[in-house]
């Protein structure tokens, strides 16, 4: 597809400077470097700026915040020569925050540290990802990826020992067993499937009221992308599939997925939903997703704006999945 890394979080040519992680006394002096920016993470949100909170706020390497972080940094990459890391803020809470009020589907909330400006906050990625330039969101994804990586696998996999972060963030290593661990992605389809003039939607339960998407479902061992498709769409609807033809991916740093989008040929219309897996699935007409799109729909909500499943859908609308 022609508009595939148009997509949020598609890639901005970010200068990712592997050659660099090797080499820890180079990294010292890049992290001391006066031109050189860093971002900071905290609970999974970015710091940003702006009324709008559409700027990745881009701290100076000695300002009072990174003393509070974990003492490993990430190292992102180079813009125009100028290094990038990424810090996480790890145990600073707000006073009166109450912990309920994040993680939802939803999280609107934000939240300042005393040593920032006013309008420097901590902003849920999904709220403002399509508020983001390009490369901020491919940074802001990236650093949330990883650092939900190193939090979930502080202990060797192998041997159940600890492990420690090494080549600039990007890998780590045991000394007990001489494992080396890499970062994860999970591979997940996500489908596109028509049938005529309509398309086949589903929702979870817990989602928002009348929120549908595309459905979607991890890659299993042993399976091509396009079983993964056939098997997916017939476990949860009950649908078969014909012809399945690749469109366009989406990494989703939440906490590690690729999604790969696909459109699909159903050879089947009737649904049979399983109810482990989905609450509803219905075939929606062209006109009525376009309906929905504008907000007059009266049972249809689409998937959030920013994710492949919207991006897709719209590029149905519009002819334009070739």
């Amino acid at each position: 597809m022609r508009d595939a890394e148009t997509v949020t979080f598609g890639g901005s040519d970010l200068d990712r400077a592997a050659y660099l992680r090797g080499k820890p006394e180079r990294l010292e002096e890049l992290r001391a470097d006066p031109k050189g920016t860093h971002i900071v993470l905290w609970q999974g949100k970015p710091l940003v700026e702006g009324e709008d909170q559409d700027t990745l706020v881009r701290l100076p390497h000695d300002h009072p915040l990174l003393d509070e972080c974990e003492p490993d940094a990430l190292f992102l990459g180079l813009e125009a020569d100028r290094p990038v890391f990424g810090h996480w803020l790890k145990d600073w809470w707000p006073e009166g925050l109450d912990a309920s009020e994040l993680g939802g589907f939803v999280d609107t909330t934000a939240q300042s540290h005393p040593t920032l400006a006013k309008d420097q906050v901590f902003a849920e990625l999904r709220a403002i990802m399509t508020r983001l330039t390009v490369r901020d969101a491919e940074l802001a994804a990236t650093l949330r990826a990883m650092i939900e990586w190193h939090r979930r696998h502080g202990f060797c996999a192998n041997c159940g020992e600890k492990t420690d972060m090494g080549q600039a963030g990007w890998q780590r290593g045991c000394e007990s067993c001489k494992a080396q661990h890499f970062p994860r992605t999970d591979p997940v389809v996500i489908m596109l499937i028509t049938h005529g003039n309509s398309v086949l939607l589903g929702r979870s339960p817990g989602w928002p009221d009348q929120m549908y998407s595309l459905l979607a479902g991890f890659v299993e061992p042993g399976e091509t992308l396009e079983a993964a498709v056939r098997r997916e769409v017939f476990e949860e609807a009950g649908i078969k599939v014909g012809r399945v033809e690749y469109l366009a991916s989406q990494p989703w740093a939440f906490p590690a997925s690729l999604m790969m989008g696909f459109r699909g040929d159903a050879l089947t219309k009737t649904i049979n939903i399983d109810p482990a897996e989905l609450e509803d699935a219905v075939w929606f007409t062209r006109e009525e997703i376009a309906q929905a799109f504008l907000g007059q729909h009266p049972t249809l909500k689409p998937a959030r704006k920013g994710a492949i499943a919207q991006f897709l859908l719209q590029k149905w609308l519009e002819d334009r999945l070739d």
